[in-house]
C-alpha cells in the first residue's frame, strides 16, 4: 500500500450483506488492494492518491453515506444524526393518516397520495441502497423490500405497501441503534486515554496534546488524573487503577521503575513518569486495534451463516417467482392471490436477522473480554474455546509465580559458595532463563560482584542451559541432561539432585570440562489463585488439565498434586512440548495451551488456541498467542471459557430463531394466512431479538 492513506467514516451499513454491496462497488472502482473496511468501527481506509470526491461518490453510489476523518472524527450535523428518526416518524404519521382516509372511503386519491408520500419519505434510503445493490449485481434485503412494495402498489395494496416501509424503517433504525452499542463500547475504551498531557519541558510544566508527546519526555500525573501515555515511573509513589488494561479489580501500587499504562486512573500520589510509547502505540491503543482487527478472524459459524444467507436469498426469490406463476397456470387460484403470497414470501426472504445473528454476538463477547483484561484475536478463537475440553499449562511462571529463590548451593570441589555464585551470576547475567533472576538476586544479597568477570563465547543451549568461557575456562550451566552430555555426571551429583527433587526443588548444575563444580537448588510457589482458578475452570466444562514442563518429574509432580492437575509431562524441550500438544489434539480434540515464556512459543502455536500471559510474557509469546491475559491472572481463564460457551450458545439460539421464524411464515404465506405487514413485523422482530440476545454478552459477569 502507498504511504498516502485517507480515512472515511461510513454510515448506513447495518449488516454483512450490505457490507458486501459496499465492497463490490469499491472493488470495481478502486481495486481490492487500495482500500480496507472495518465493519466494527465503520471506518474505510483508502491508500494511494485517490480524490476524496471520488471516494464519497462511490460510497454514495452504493447507497451509503461517507465523511472524511482527519485528525479526529468530525461531529455530525444535527440533521445527519437525526434524519432517520425524522423521516421514519414523518412516514409513520403520513401512513396512519392515509390509512384513516382510505378506511373512510371518501377520497381515494388523497389516501393514495398520503400513502405514497409515506413510502417515499420512509423508504428513500432503502430504495437508494437497493439501487446500489442492483448495480453490483447483489441481492440484499433492500432489493427484496423494494420489489415487495412495488408489487403491493401494482395490485392496489397501497396501505400494506406503506405499512411495510414504515415497519421496516423503524426496525432498521432500532437495529442501527442497537448494533452501534458494540461500536461505542470499543470506542469508549480509547476514550479513557486523555487527549491532553502535562509534560516537563525546560524545567516547566506544559499542557500539550498527548499525540505530540515523544518517548523519554517526562509527564506529570496528579492525584485523580487518568494517565495519557504508557511509561515508567521515575519519581513518586501511588496506587493506580489499571482495570481498563489488565482487568484487575484492585488498584496496584506504583513506585519508581514500575510500568504504568495509558487509560489507568492515578490514586492519591503525585507521579512523574518517563514516557515509553507514543499515543498511537500505547497498550490501550493496541487493545482497541486488536479488537478491530479481530473482525478479520471470522468464526467458522459466522462464515457459514454468511455463505448460507447468500444462497438462501436467491433461492427464496426464485421460489417466490414460482409461487406467483405456477399455481395460476394449473388453475389453483387467481394470479392476484398468488402474486400477493409471493410478495409475502419475498419479505420473509430478507436475510437481515440471519446475517446479524453472529457478528453482534461475537463482537459483544470480544469487547466484554477486553474489558476484563482478556484480549482475544478473533471470533474464531471463541468458537474453538467453546468446544475445548482439554487445557495444557506450562509450569514455571504460569501455574507458579516464577519468582524462584536459591535455597541450596552445594560446591562439589575446591570452589567456595561465593566463588560458585560469582561464576553462575556472570553466566546468568546474559541469560533470559527464569532462574537467572533468582541467581542475580542471591548474588546481590550476598554482596558478590561478578561484573568484572569477562564472559566470552556465550551460547544458549535451548532446553539444556548455557555455556561460556570465563577467564579462559569453559563452563556449562544447566539441567541434569546437560551435565550428562557435556560434563559427565557422578553418583554424588545424581544423589544430590534426587534429594533436592524429592523436596520439590528445581536444580541446575555448574560444570567444567569433565568436572561437575556445584549444584544449585531453587524453589517456586504456586500462584495465589491457581488452585481456585483450575477448580472454576472445570466448572465451565473443561475435563482434562495437563501440565508440561522442562523441569524434573518430581518437581512437576509435586506442583501437579497440589493443584489437582490430571496429567503431567516433564523434562521436555520446546519441540517436545509442541509434539505433546499435537498428540493431545489427536486424542482429545481441540486443545488450549497457556504459557508465558519464549520456550512456550512452539507449543502455543501448535495448540488450537494459544493463551499467553501478557505482563510476564515476552514479545515472541504475545505474537504467537491467540488470546492474551493482560494481568497474568489465571482467574480470568474461567471467565474466558464461560464467555466463549455463552457466546456460541447465543449464536446458535439466534440462528435457530431467525430460521425458525422464516420457516413458520413461509408456510403461512403459502397457506395465505400471513399478510405483508405481519411478515415484515415478524422478520424485523426476529432481527431485533437476535441483536438483543447478542448484546447480552456485553454484560456477561466474571466467574471469580
Amino acid at each position: 500500500m502507498s504511504d498516502a492513506e485517507a480515512r472515511y467514516y461510513i454510515s448506513g451499513v447495518c449488516c454483512s450483506t450490505e457490507e458486501g454491496v459496499l465492497r463490490k462497488c469499491l472493488n470495481s472502482s478502486l481495486g481490492t488492494d487500495h482500500f480496507s473496511y472495518n465493519s466494527l468501527t465503520s471506518e474505510l481506509r483508502v491508500s494511494g492518491e485517490v480524490a476524496e470526491e471520488r471516494v464519497l461518490s462511490e460510497v454514495h453510489r452504493a447507497g451509503f453515506r461517507a465523511r472524511a476523518v482527519r485528525n479526529v472524527l468530525p461531529e455530525e450535523a444535527l440533521w445527519t444524526r437525526h434524519s432517520d428518526k425524522v423521516s421514519t416518524g414523518t412516514a409513520a404519521l403520513l401512513a396512519v393518516a392515509g390509512l384513516v382516509v382510505e378506511s373512510a372511503g371518501t377520497n381515494t386519491a388523497a389516501a393514495h397520495g398520503l400513502l405514497f408520500a409515506a413510502i417515499l419519505i420512509g423508504g428513500w434510503r432503502i430504495f437508494t441502497k437497493a439501487l446500489g445493490a442492483v448495480r453490483t449485481r447483489a441481492l440484499d434485503m433492500n432489493v427484496l423490500m423494494t420489489i415487495a412494495v412495488v408489487g403491493a402498489l401494482s395490485i392496489g395494496r397501497w396501505g400494506e405497501g406503506a405499512a411495510v416501509i414504515v415497519l421496516f424503517s423503524v426496525a432498521l433504525m432500532l437495529e442501527t441503534h442497537s448494533t452501534s452499542r458494540t461500536r461505542r463500547a470499543v470506542r469508549s475504551l480509547l476514550a479513557l486515554s486523555p487527549q491532553e498531557c502535562t509534560v516537563m519541558r525546560d524545567g516547566k510544566e506544559y499542557s500539550v496534546p498527548a499525540a505530540d508527546v515523544s518517548p523519554d519526555e517526562t509527564m506529570v500525573i496528579r492525584p485523580g488524573e487518568r494517565i495519557p501515555l504508557d511509561g515508567l515511573v521515575s519519581e513518586g509513589t501511588s496506587t493506580v487503577n489499571q482495570a481498563p488494561i489488565t482487568g484487575e479489580s484492585e488498584p496496584v501500587e506504583k513506585r519508581a521503575g514500575a510500568t504504568v499504562y495509558a487509560g489507568s486512573l492515578n490514586g492519591v500520589g503525585l507521579l512523574r513518569v518517563r514516557v515509553t510509547k507514543r499515543y498511537q502505540d500505547t497498550m490501550l491503543a493496541g487493545i482497541v486495534h486488536l479488537i478491530e482487527e479481530s473482525q478479520r478472524q471470522r468464526a467458522p459459524i459466522q462464515s457459514f451463516v454468511d455463505r448460507f444467507a447468500r444462497i438462501y436469498t436467491p433461492v427464496v426469490l426464485i421460489m417466490a417467482l414460482l409461487v406467483a406463476i405456477v399455481p395460476p397456470l394449473v388453475s389453483l387460484g387467481s394470479f392476484s392471490v398468488w402474486f400477493y403470497r409471493s410478495l409475502v414470501l419475498l419479505v420473509i426472504a430478507c436475510p437481515c436477522a440471519l446475517v446479524l445473528s453472529t457478528p453482534v454476538t461475537l463482537v459483544s463477547a470480544l469487547t466484554n473480554a477486553a474489558r476484563h483484561g482478556i484480549l482475544v484475536k478473533g471470533g474464531r478463537y471463541l468458537e474453538v474455546l467453546s468446544k475445548t475440553r482439554t487445557v495444557v499449562f506450562d509450569k514455571t511462571g504460569t501455574l507458579t509465580e516464577g519468582m524462584l529463590r536459591v535455597t541450596d548451593l552445594l560446591p562439589l570441589n575446591s570452589l567456595s559458595s561465593d566463588q560458585v555464585l560469582k561464576v553462575v551470576a556472570a553466566l546468568e547475567h546474559y541469560s533470559e532463563h527464569h532462574l537467572a533472576a533468582a541467581v542475580l538476586t542471591a548474588a546481590v544479597h550476598r554482596g558478590i560482584d561478578y561484573r568484572h568477570l569477562t564472559v566470552e563465547h556465550f551460547e544458549a543451549l535451548p532446553g539444556l542451559g548455557v555455556s561460556a568461557t570465563i577467564s579462559g575456562e569453559r563452563y556449562f550451566l544447566g539441567n541434569e541432561r546437560l551435565c550428562r552430555e557435556r560434563v559427565g555426571s557422578t553418583s554424588e551429583v545424581e544423589s544430590a539432585v534426587r534429594r533436592l527433587a524429592q523436596e520439590g526443588k528445581t536444580t541446575i548444575i555448574l560444570g567444567r570440562e569433565k568436572e561437575p563444580v556445584a549444584i544449585l537448588g531453587f524453589q517456586d510457589t504456586a500462584r495465589g489463585q491457581s488452585k481456585e482458578s483450575l477448580f472454576a475452570l472445570r466448572e465451565t466444562g473443561v475435563r482434562t488439565l495437563v501440565m508440561l514442563s522442562g523441569d524434573q518429574e518430581s518437581v512437576t509432580a509435586r506442583v501437579a498434586e497440589d493443584l489437582g492437575i490430571d496429567r503431567i509431562a516433564s523434562g521436555l524441550l520446546p519441540a517436545q512440548k509442541a509434539e505433546a500438544i499435537r498428540e493431545l489434539r489427536r486424542s482429545n480434540g481441540p486443545v488450549a495451551m497457556v504459557g508465558d515464556g519464549i520456550n512456550d512459543a512452539p507449543a502455543l502455536a501448535a495448540a488450537d488456541t494459544g493463551i499467553g500471559m501478557g505482563v510476564s510474557g515476552v514479545d515472541a509469546t504475545l505474537e504467537t498467542a491467540d488470546v492474551i491475559l493482560m494481568s497474568d491472572n489465571l482467574a480470568k481463564l474461567p471467565h474466558l471459557f464461560a464467555l466463549s460457551r455463552t457466546a456460541l450458545r447465543a449464536v446458535r439460539q439466534n440462528v435457530a430463531l431467525a430460521l425458525g421464524i422464516k420457516l413458520v411464515f413461509l408456510m403461512l404465506s403459502l397457506l395465505g394466512v400471513s399478510t405483508l405487514w405481519m411478515a415484515v413485523l415478524a422478520d424485523d422482530g426476529a432481527a431485533l431479538a437476535v441483536i438483543a440476545n447478542g448484546l447480552r454478552l456485553l454484560s456477561h459477569k466474571e466467574n471469580l
